[in-house]
């Protein structure tokens, strides 16, 4: 049909200005059209906001219908990122012309998986803060990822409090496949479209012991292009290290060195995550743990050898969620009292609609086109908040964008389906600087009881505090704004947690308002103690009469062991 005739994708624009002005030639017809050429926006626009589809899957993997968190929302894309020059492809200048169109054509949910690889920027020197600020100031939603460059500490992007920063976490479905060697049977993930054949053993090597002449053993131990000796790779399951490639590239190196199949083993720092990618021989990723214990098979035994099994769809996996190593984390690097990230959701292995202009695996040496496909990255979890941010905004079209995030993080669940809290890759407990205030629970969020709002004037005064003068404040605003006299502490910016930073002896008061969204009702303050410290509410109890009343309580907190007050404790 035309674009006349199409009601669900009602807007496509692109944005290149800025990297034009890099001094690179942007008439190509590649970098003049909307449309997406390698699959990153067509995946996170129908996670957000795709129709139902029947018989989605990844060669068969995953098999069931496949639907954005909001089916029937109208969605708009607008591209502002390509081919990477000087280390860079989403240039700021084509970012805020992105916000500033989606604005004036009316969007009510600004989804931007994009981020800064966990460089801390101040507000005012970064396009996705400020362009999502004038969008917040018209009602709308901007929910943007948390950035990919976890487990290290202060490493989360998209900082500003009035944007929902989203993490990255599993979800209870997987896609094992079992590397079997010497009585052993270990479970890794794949989505390899081809299998080893017959059911006998393959010799197993490990690729450090088959590095190519001229070529580093540690270039070969990571499976680097061309690292390979095919001499002795040949008709063998190579194991390979995780690290510097991507995945799908080191099996690309096994497969053109004449590998019949690879093991890729993770590096400590991806700890327990692992990823089913569709790999173009038969492969599978394995945990850390399991990678040492077939990496000292591989060198106790005189001729190893092994077989890979065919992966498959596993539904209910425990423990679900947990969170992904690469997912980036707090504390929050430019003001540490606002948390972040705010919440996580599904990021690792999500399957959803692809460009056919582009390989699954997005080498140029895969000529393979799918209608669906796999990734993993917070560009992924982000598109899980929006479409359901989409959802909240239609049944309760008078929340402010605050209002919704309160109530989404207010309901998020801190466990997992096993009931306890929620693990990091290496199966240890994550805590709040990994997922913000939980896992995403839609159906709970949709009537949260109460919630802390806030409107543009709280953010300005929140920049107040921060000492911005009149200039950057324009900035934001767009117009002139009047600090007040006596700016508010950031501690008590009305945000749906509380951080407090560097606690002493004096203790630490902060101000909390919330608002009745719901059913008169009488609510109690019930508190998990962090350790080391005391936590008092006044009032702890509060009743509302109708909706919309607003109260306003205070939390204390106080010093009960200095040793363990030295340190980040969580409670609740």
């Amino acid at each position: 049909f035309g674009a006349h005739a199409c009601r669900k994708l009602i807007g496509a624009r692109y944005f290149n200005k800025g990297y034009g002005s890099e001094g690179l030639d942007t008439k190509a017809p590649e970098f003049n059209t909307p449309r997406d050429n390698e699959g990153h926006g067509t995946h996170t626009l129908s996670t957000a906001g795709g129709s139902a589809v029947p018989g989605a899957s990844v060669f068969g993997f995953g098999n069931g219908t496949a639907s954005g968190g909001s089916p029937r929302a109208h969605v708009a894309a607008y591209r502002v990122c390509y081919k990477p020059v000087n280390g860079s492809s989403c240039f700021e200048a084509d970012i805020l012309a992105a916000f500033d169109a989606a604005i004036h054509d009316g969007v009510h949910v600004l989804s931007v998986s994009l981020g800064n690889d966990g460089e801390p920027y101040d507000y005012f020197d970064d396009a996705i803060s400020i362009g999502s600020f004038h969008a917040v100031r018209r009602g709308i939603s901007v929910v943007c990822s948390a950035g990919n460059s976890g487990p290290k500490p202060s490493s989360i992007s998209n900082l500003a409090p009035w944007v929902f920063t989203v993490g990255a976490s599993t979800m209870d479905r997987e896609f094992p496949s079992y590397v079997v060697f010497n009585g052993t049977k270990i479970k890794g993930q794949s989505m390899s479209e081809t299998s080893l054949k017959g059911k006998e053993s393959y010799p197993m090597i490990d690729s450090a012991e088959a590095a190519a002449p001229g070529r580093a053993v540690d270039d070969a131990k990571i499976c680097l292009q061309g690292s390979l000796d095919p001499e002795k790779v040949k008709g063998k399951i190579v194991v390979c290290l995780r690290g510097t490639s991507a995945r799908v590239a080191k099996g690309l190196t096994v497969l053109q060195a004449g590998g019949a199949a690879m093991v890729l083993a993770n590096d400590a720092a991806s700890g327990n995550e692992i990823i089913a990618d569709a790999h173009l021989l038969p492969a599978t990723h394995i945990r850390h743990s399991d990678g040492l214990t077939l990496y000292n098979y591989l060198k106790s035994a005189k001729s190893p050898e092994g077989y890979l099994e065919k992966p498959e769809t596993i539904l209910e996996t425990k423990p679900a969620p947990y969170m992904a190593a690469f997912s980036s984390q707090g504390p929050n690097p430019v003001n540490p009292e606002i948390l972040k990230p705010d919440i996580t959701a599904p990021g690792v292995s999500v399957i959803a609609a692809f460009t056919r202009a582009m390989a699954p695996t997005e080498l140029a040496f895969d000529e393979r086109r799918v209608a669906f496909t796999s990734m993993s990255g917070t560009s992924m979890s982000c598109p899980h908040v929006s479409g359901l941010v989409g959802l909240l905004k239609a049944l309760h079209p008078d929340w402010s964008p605050s209002a919704i995030k309160s109530a989404m993080m207010t309901t998020a669940i801190d466990v997992d389906n096993k009931g306890e809290s929620i693990l990091n890759a290496s199966l240890a407990p994550a805590g709040p600087f990994a997922y913000g205030a939980g896992h995403v629970w839609p159906s709970r969020s949709m009537n949260p009881g109460l919630v802390y709002d806030l409107g543009p004037d709280h953010y300005l005064d929140f920049l107040c505090a921060l000492k911005y003068n009149a200039t950057v404040l324009s900035m934001f605003n767009g117009e002139p704004y009047k600090c007040p006299e006596k700016a508010p502490k950031i501690e008590d910016l009305n945000y749906p947690s509380i951080t407090v930073v560097n606690l002493t002896a004096s203790g630490a008061m902060v101000k909390r308002t919330v608002k009745n969204v719901g059913s008169p009702c009488k609510y109690k303050a019930m508190v998990r103690q962090p350790a080391g410290v005391h936590v008092t509410v006044s009032p702890d109890v509060m009743e509302f009469g109708k909706k919309g009343e607003e109260k306003t309580f205070e939390v204390k907190f106080e010093t009960k062991n200095a040793k363990l007050a030295k340190n980040y404790a969580f409670g609740a």
